[in-house]
């Protein structure tokens, strides 16, 4: 990925690149990206964009692997995240699901993230400590709460499934508020050109209903045009 289409990446939401990746495919039905509703530390940031890293993680129970197994597999997540291409994001499946309770994500954790050079964190799991978060590192998360429980490493570098979105570890992921998608490698070359692409043909209908005196035959008008223009 060059520089230009990830600075491209980082300025688009994450619906205009899902809408993007059909302009590439030329047809509807692109699917790889998350269900439901995110929480997002920071609303108003830019999208996230990065390779992943992923690993998975749980905090309802007490972990029952010797505590020297425990700490020597959190050193090598943390090895593991600061390891790899950048950009990068951690994609950390948290397999309390809906149960989970275990706040991986303070303003410790993420500190420390963002220091190995990560940009963000997308995770079904739980963050806290709003409001106390590095700049520059959002955190996409399934639900707020005050306890780290009994957190702890599961699995480093495997598949994960965050919001039905199964992700592999060094997958391009494309984040923000909307929830997130991964790009497919071989759609890259074409992708820079179908954002613009899309922008330039939605302009038609947007700039045809912003004006006054809008009505139906300006509508029919431009989505005429909008048509014509996308295919």
């Amino acid at each position: 990925m060059d520089d230009t289409l990830l600075t491209l990446l980082r300025r688009v939401d994450t619906p205009t690149v899902c809408n993007a990746i059909e302009v590439v495919e030329g047809k509807r039905g692109f699917d790889a990206f998350t269900r439901g509703t995110v929480l997002c530390s920071a609303p108003e940031a830019s999208t996230i964009v990065g390779y992943a890293r992923t690993a998975k993680i749980a905090a309802v129970a007490p972990p029952t692997e010797a505590p020297e197994v425990i700490k020597a597999r959190r050193m090598d997540y943390y090895r593991h995240m600061s390891s790899g291409p950048r950009p990068a994001l951690a994609v950390i499946e948290d397999l309390d699901g809906d149960a989970a309770i275990g706040a991986f994500w303070g303003e410790i954790n993420t500190t420390v993230h963002k220091g190995l050079g990560l940009s963000g964190a997308l995770t079904n799991g739980v963050m806290r400590d709003l409001g106390d978060l590095p700049d520059g590192f959002t955190v996409i998360a399934g639900s707020v709460g005050p306890s780290h429980g009994f957190v702890h490493v599961r699995e480093i570098g495997t598949p994960v499934t965050i919001f039905g979105l199964t992700v592999d570890d060094g997958d391009l992921v494309h984040a923000d508020r909307h929830g997130a998608l991964v790009i497919p490698a071989p759609y890259l070359a074409e992708l820079g050109a179908a954002i613009d692409k899309l922008l330039d043909t939605e302009k038609i209908v947007l700039d045809a209903a912003r004006k006054p005196g809008f009505d139906f035959a300006a509508f029919e008008t431009a989505w005429t045009a909008f048509e014509k223009a996308r295919t």
